[in-house]
C-alpha cells in the first residue's frame, strides 16, 4: 500500500450494486402514518422514508406476519 494516494488522480466509477440494493417504488400511505414517522424523523434525524424502509426492513427480518382478517371480511361483506 503507498504512503499516500492521490485522490484528485483517481477516476470515480458508479458503484455496479447500487440498483440490487433498493428500488424505488410508488406507493399510497395514509397521512397519519407519515405525520408518525416525520414526528420520529424529527427526533432521530433520519429522513422518515429511510425510517420506514428501516421498520419494513425490521419486519422482514423478523419475519413479521400482519393479521388480515379483517380486510377478508370486508370485502366478502
Amino acid at each position: 500500500m503507498k504512503p499516500e494516494y492521490d485522490l484528485a488522480t483517481m477516476q470515480s466509477r458508479p458503484n455496479p450494486y447500487i440498483t440490487k440494493l433498493q428500488s424505488k417504488v410508488t406507493i399510497t400511505l395514509d397521512q397519519n402514518v407519515i405525520e408518525y414517522f416525520e414526528d420520529i424523523s424529527k427526533e432521530s434525524g433520519i429522513p422518515y422514508q429511510s425510517l420506514i424502509n428501516l421498520y419494513l426492513q425490521d419486519c422482514v427480518t423478523q419475519h413479521r406476519k400482519i393479521d388480515t382478517t379483517w380486510y377478508e371480511q370486508i370485502e366478502h361483506a
